[in-house]
């Protein structure tokens, strides 16, 4: 198959949807709620998607996706193609055309200087970037001119588009980042904090893990948009008092994220203030097994680094068997209803990536679970509580506050119980589990714990630079800051050959078949990575909220530029 037929039609822009306003911040302020606070403006510092998406408000990417999944431009004239010569008959490289005359939002021109400046922020290695798998196999990016961008590869990339498209890898000011490279970025507070973009509104006040306070670009390139004067961006709570606050209040227009109980979300609905929307895309909640040795008796710096194998999960029977016990149907039934799919995926869509035969795991199997691990030599010690080599199986394992998380935390320790696996539960703040902060012993890069639990997905239709998070050089260390995707420290040289061929493959077919034995060999073949339920989107809206696209391929802010105040 072709490389056009990759492409996606990436030649076709996509007409957006229609203003319902002609005048910049002409219908005052919106609200919106994410009960996950922020902790930073800048993607490149954190991997969770709370941040991400905050910051998706104001630095923009060359290009997005639609709620489709399509690609479409939003800084450049066109999307690089080989029939318009953007893409290199080789494949080595990708030249971008930026839209003439683009401003910053202090006024300051947008230049092929602040593309090239962020590849080289990104790529520095003290750095600790934390959306690194984006830049892969980048040889060099180059300013041709003030509105040409050319990015060479290594090797033959036959998809170019994984650096500078979608909200994981936008564009930072060259002028305001400079001071900010390597050792320094994780210190650079001003600008993490208030970066100047390119979207639609720009911040006037940031309060770590509490409140962000924005104001409309008056640089935006559409002179008649956004619609809205001012957002407050608010954090904290839970996902239950966020749904609340937009469906039963009215405190706020917009909740992202809102986990609960399908009971409970028609008893919301009722009211008739707003609605719930939902839609399906790649978002995985999963287990995340450790592979080192996270004890606190070890010294700081040598907790959950490769120096020291986890004595558990080490042995693949281990990781094998506490998937076994889980009833992932269950899980799903209690927790999110016709808005989840039990899946052994980390990849499950779109359907020539996702693995058909991966489905072992959708039967539950307590007996089968428990034959293993005496297979494996983990005997029961007199308080029921598996030993082997004078260690007891007893398991370290954290989550975000969330009332789901919480449910699915109790059945699973209950389904480990019964078969010799004792389980401690730790609870971490929403805001400090997905932060990054490198001095906080609570994130999801450090994993100060066995296993861990969260959801998470990749933007667009393409699983390749998601896939390489798992490559070794993405483990989060000391000294890269605790940066980095690979937080269980899984390293296979054979995956990390099979991530380079799948970034030299052309056409779906083939690709599709590498990204489906990439998955197989983190989840069904090692365990590393122990999928529980596909996740359709849910979040809540209120109904004078206008203009609101539920996109799962991108930041679900993607197109707050075109919301507005139903009349």
């Amino acid at each position: 198959m072709k490389i056009r037929t990759l492409l996606l039609g990436a030649a076709a822009t996509v007409a957006m949807t229609p203003a319902a306003f002609a005048e910049r911040g002409s219908d005052g302020q919106v609200n919106i709620l994410y009960y996950q606070a922020i902790s930073t403006m800048n993607p490149y510092l954190s991997s969770g998607t709370k941040d991400i998406e905050a910051g998706s408000l104001v630095l923009e990417p060359l290009a997005g996706y639609d709620e489709t999944g399509k690609m479409f431009p939003r800084l450049v004239t066109e999307l690089p193609t080989l029939e318009n010569g953007g893409i290199a008959e080789d494949f080595k490289s990708v030249t971008w055309k930026l839209i003439p005359g683009l401003k910053w939002s202090d006024g300051t021109p947008f230049t092929s200087e602040d593309v090239k400046f962020t590849a080289e922020y990104c790529m520095n290695p003290e750095g600790g970037c934390a959306q690194l798998a984006k830049y892969d196999g980048i040889e060099k990016v180059e300013a041709v001119d003030p509105t040409t961008v050319k990015v060479t590869f290594r090797d033959p990339k036959p998809f170019p588009f994984t650096a500078f498209v979608g909200s994981e890898s936008p564009i930072v000011q060259k002028a305001q980042f400079t001071p900010c490279m390597g050792a320094a970025a994780a210190s650079c507070t001003d600008a993490n904090f208030r970066p100047i973009g390119t979207g639609p509104f720009r911040v006037t006040e940031f309060r770590t893990n509490d409140v962000v306070q924005l104001e409309a670009n008056p640089e935006y390139r559409d002179p008649a948009k956004p619609a809205f004067a001012t957002v407050t961006l608010k954090g904290g709570g839970d996902a239950a008092a966020a749904a609340r606050a937009v469906l039963e209040t009215g405190e706020f227009d917009y909740a992202w994220n809102t986990q609960i109980s399908p009971e409970v979300q028609a008893q919301m609905e009722s009211g008739g203030t707003g609605k719930f929307i939902t839609a399906f895309g790649t978002l995985v909640e999963r287990l995340e097994m450790n592979w080192t040795d996270a004890s606190p008796n070890l010294p700081e710096g040598e907790r959950s680094t490769k120096a020291h194998p986890n004595p558990f999960l080490s042995d693949v029977n281990v990781r094998r068997a506490l998937s076994m016990a889980i009833d992932r149907n269950l899980l799903v039934e209690i927790g999110y209803g016709q808005a989840g799919r039990p899946t052994c995926n980390l990849v499950p869509a779109p359907d020539p990536y996702a693995s058909t035969d991966n489905t072992g795991c959708l039967t539950q199997d307590i007996e089968g679970a428990k034959k293993l691990l005496d297979e494996a030599g983990w005997v029961p010690g007199a308080d029921g509580v598996r030993e082997k080599d004078g260690r007891r199986l007893s398991l370290v394992y954290q989550t975000s506050v969330n009332p789901i998380r919480q449910d699915f935390q109790s059945l699973i320790k209950q389904w480990w119980s019964e078969i010799g696996v004792e389980a401690e539960l730790k609870t971490i703040d929403a805001s400090v589990f997905f932060g990054g902060d490198a001095g906080s012993p609570d994130t999801l890069e450090k994993f100060y714990a066995d296993v861990q639990m969260y959801a998470n997905n990749f933007p667009g239709t393409d699983p390749e630079a998601y896939l390489s998070m798992y490559t070794c050089d993405k483990a989060p260390s000391p000294e890269n800051q605790w940066q980095g995707e690979n937080n269980n420290r899984y390293c296979d040289p054979e995956y990390d050959r099979m991530v380079a061929e799948l970034s030299r493959t052309a056409g779906i077919e083939e690709r599709g078949a590498l990204a489906r034995k990439l998955n197989d060999m983190l989840t069904k073949d090692s365990m590393t990575v122990v999928p529980l339920v596909d996740r359709g989107r849910l979040s809540a809206q209120s109904n004078t909220l206008g203009g609101v696209v539920l996109n799962t391929w991108d930041s679900e802010l993607w197109n707050a530029s075109d919301w507005y105040r139903m009349k």
